[in-house]
């Protein structure tokens, strides 16, 4: 009843929604047209519902062939590949407005698990591959809510921003996204539709884990400051070389 009831709603809402943001829509290619490479759209290849690969819709935001550049499927603050005016895109959430015809047409959801490119899938731990996609994935959802600023951490000095995804980021996102699939309801969706919003307007909130119960907690990463937990982690490194070396 719950997957008949999510689908009616995301029917009415991206009808609604394309009405409500038309004058958006219409702003944006315009001036995507007129600047940078006079792209408009973005057509990128991403995992979705069942692990199966669509075309996800987006505003051009970045060079030609950027996937293919610096840190490839990872942007950070300031990358030089983003384009003048994807930057206010971006930092708007602008940019992720055309995905409303991916929810109309059934390949998403208003809400979900964030459909990743495949090489960002792959650095899911394998118990999360196997199950994450068996809801849609959504245009926004708890892993995009608590990641709202994913270019802060990665930019981070001293950060490894590949390493960094994968030992550290991709696995609390996956356990995120599990307890969506675990929890989901319409109450919840509406929670989370509410959130988006809310971390829009106010970034640095922790609304989300006050409200939402039994959310996993924060990785100490998310607790301290960037350098504290680096300077933390580099002790440890260096205690388990010494510890090792006395086994030597």
């Amino acid at each position: 009843m719950y997957g008949i009831l999510k689908r009616i709603i995301d029917i009415l809402l991206s009808i609604t929604a394309l009405l409500i943001v038309s004058p958006v829509f219409i702003i944006s290619i315009l001036i995507l047209a007129c600047t940078g490479e006079h792209e408009i759209w973005y057509l990128q290849r991403r995992v979705g519902y069942k692990n199966n690969i669509f075309k996800m819709w987006k505003f051009t935001t970045m060079v030609k062939g950027s996937s293919k550049m610096g840190t490839c499927s990872l942007t950070l603050r300031n990358d030089p590949r983003v384009l003048p005016f994807g930057r206010l895109l971006r930092k708007t959430k602008i940019n992720e407005l055309p995905q409303i015809f991916n929810v109309f047409t059934g390949s998403m959801s208003m809400i979900g698990p964030r459909p990743q490119m495949e090489v960002d899938f792959y650095r899911y731990p394998e118990y999360v591959q196997q199950v994450i996609y068996n809801s849609k994935p959504g245009i926004t959802g708890i892993g995009s809510i608590i990641f709202r600023d994913e270019e802060k951490y990665l930019s981070a000095p001293g950060v490894d921003p590949v390493k960094f995804y994968e030992e550290d980021i991709a696995p609390y996102k996956g356990t995120l996204e599990i307890w969506y699939l675990n929890n989901a309801s319409t109450w919840l969706d509406i929670k989370l539709i509410f959130l988006t919003a809310w971390v829009i307007l106010f970034s640095d909130s922790d609304l989300p884990h006050k409200w939402l119960k039994g959310l996993p907690p924060k990785p100490e990463w998310m607790n301290v400051s960037m350098e504290s937990f680096l300077a933390q982690k580099c002790l440890l490194d260096i205690s388990n070389e010494q510890e090792f070396d006395k086994l030597l």
